[in-house]
């Protein structure tokens, strides 16, 4: 199993670890090139959605990363990721990828002092620890959209197709739930 993990900017070192420990082999996705090699799955991963935005057209990444989502390629986005891939963003004109039909609230949950841990229900798993850094949240979904995780009223994550989008990090914490689903969804495919 090959999963390309963006390493742009953000928090992709963690997820690469944990790909590697679940029997993964892990390219970091760092130039147009990287696109190029047999993904089984990607990884979008938290930092500052806008840099990674700028960065993918910069390094001619957009089209080619666009396009394999697009045809089917899973993908793993977490709290910056969601904002990538989200085709609106609330108060905001500017869409990066737009291949995910919600409706996102950035830094819904305050500045870096709005942070919070908590464990709540994730899909059919049970109770996961779900860490909130300046994340968004899901404002609305379209029809086919499944919501797997809502906090206090919010939705925090949910799978279209072949995308499953969160606006925690579950590479924060020790629990391996969220990537092993990651990597059913890889398999599946």
């Amino acid at each position: 199993m090959k999963i390309g993990v963006l390493a742009l900017q953000g928090a992709f070192i963690e997820h690469k670890f944990i790909l590697e420990e679940l029997g993964c082999q892990v390219i970091e996705l760092r130039n147009k090139n990287d696109l190029t090699a047999e993904l089984d799955g990607i990884v979008l991963p938290g930092g500052e959605s806008t840099v990674q935005g700028k960065l993918l057209k910069e390094l001619k990444m957009f089209e080619s990363l666009k396009q394999m989502i697009q045809n089917g390629k899973p993908v793993l986005a977490t709290c910056a990721g969601l904002i990538l891939l989200a085709d609106k963003i609330e108060n905001d004109s500017a869409v990066h990828l737009g291949t995910l039909p919600v409706k996102v609230v950035r830094n819904a949950y305050g500045r870096q002092l709005g942070s919070f841990y908590t464990e709540n229900d994730f899909s059919d798993s049970g109770k996961i620890p779900m860490t909130f850094i300046r994340a968004p949240y899901i404002s609305e979904i379209s029809p086919g959209v499944k919501v797997l995780s809502s906090v206090n009223g919010k939705i925090t994550a949910v799978q279209y197709k072949n995308q499953m989008a969160l606006s925690f990090h579950p590479e924060l914490n020790t629990d391996r739930t969220v990537h092993k689903k990651f990597i059913e969804m890889c398999i599946a495919a």
